[in-house]
């Protein structure tokens, strides 16, 4: 077994003491911080590096190329590490130093782009240096390549009918790429149309919850389905640091902002549901990986 055969088959862990503000209402999550390099985007690194090696896109000698906030391009990295390709990154320069630390360790090199440009600005100055030379790189293009919502179509989606035994009512995600949501979603409302699938936003375009996209103010993904939003919610900024902090006292998961404002969505949400209702969401990454932001020191 090699490093990229440990990607997936995650538990679906019970959120008991939260869930005693939601009396009769389950809170479900996938514990996505425990692939191996720390979170869900193992999945969709793994599978658009296969499909461009079995398509023949990505040879022997050639780079990887993409933009990232940090999980998918610390994924590409420990891959890239596993697989024999060098990994070449663009992302803000103002990425939370963990996450840089980690892509480096793993040998990979970081393009710094204008922080006041955000992902965007990543995006569009990893695409024109593929572009510039088709040849050299290997661009999966996460927020359009298929294959990444086909990763948890293919696997998350399964794994969350499976574990929660066809019982789960709804299913909400945070969208940064939006393939973990579309992949999950699609797959759920083939097994159980009636799931409700509900789409998690951050409430304003200046946020500070690391690789979720406001869709709205910023370049909507290619892969997105709006269509497979039976609603879509906002989170504070403020309500998911709290619930990150909440996850680690109260819960010992010690997960990161992402997943802090899924469970936050998830827990409100369940405030409002019949009793018997299951609420199933992500735990997207680790919070090993923002330790050195402020938000972990406050104290309600």
């Amino acid at each position: 077994m090699r490093i990229q055969d440990t990607i997936g088959a995650t538990p679906l862990l019970e959120l008991a003491n939260l869930a005693r503000d939601t009396p009769g209402v389950r809170i479900l999550a996938k514990g996505e911080f425990l692939n191996p390099s720390g979170s869900v985007k193992d999945r969709a690194a793994r599978a658009m590096i296969l499909e461009g090696i079995e398509s023949g896109r990505l040879r022997p000698g050639q780079t990887i190329i993409d933009a990232t906030s940090g999980n998918t391009g610390i994924a590409y990295a420990m891959l890239g590490a596993a697989l024999g390709f060098p990994v070449v990154l663009y992302m803000p320069a103002n990425a939370c130093f963990e996450r840089k630390q980690m892509i480096r360790l793993y040998g990979a090199r970081i393009v710094e782009t204008d922080p006041l440009e955000g992902s965007d600005g990543a995006y569009l100055a990893a695409k024109a240096a593929a572009g510039a030379a088709p040849d050299r790189y290997f661009y999966p293009d996460q927020y359009n390549n298929p294959a990444n919502p086909l990763a948890h179509y293919s696997s998350t989606g399964l794994e969350i009918w499976a574990q929660s035994r066809g019982r789960l009512t709804h299913f909400l995600a945070g969208m940064g790429t939006s393939g973990t949501f579309v992949g999950v979603s699609r797959r759920l409302k083939e097994y159980g149309p009636e799931i409700k699938t509900i789409a998690v936003q951050p409430d304003s375009p200046f946020h500070g919850i690391e690789g979720a996209k406001h869709l709205a103010s910023t370049l909507r993904p290619g892969i997105y389905d709006e269509a497979l939003a039976d609603a879509t919610v906002t989170v504070s900024t403020e309500k998911a640091y709290a619930m990150s902090r909440r996850l680690a006292r109260e819960e010992g998961l010690l997960v990161g902002v992402s997943s802090g404002a899924n469970v936050a969505a998830a827990l409100e949400l369940a405030g409002v549901l019949p009793e018997g209702s299951i609420v199933v969401t992500i735990l997207c990454d680790s919070g090993a990986r923002y330790l050195s932001d402020d938000f972990w020191r406050e104290t309600e």
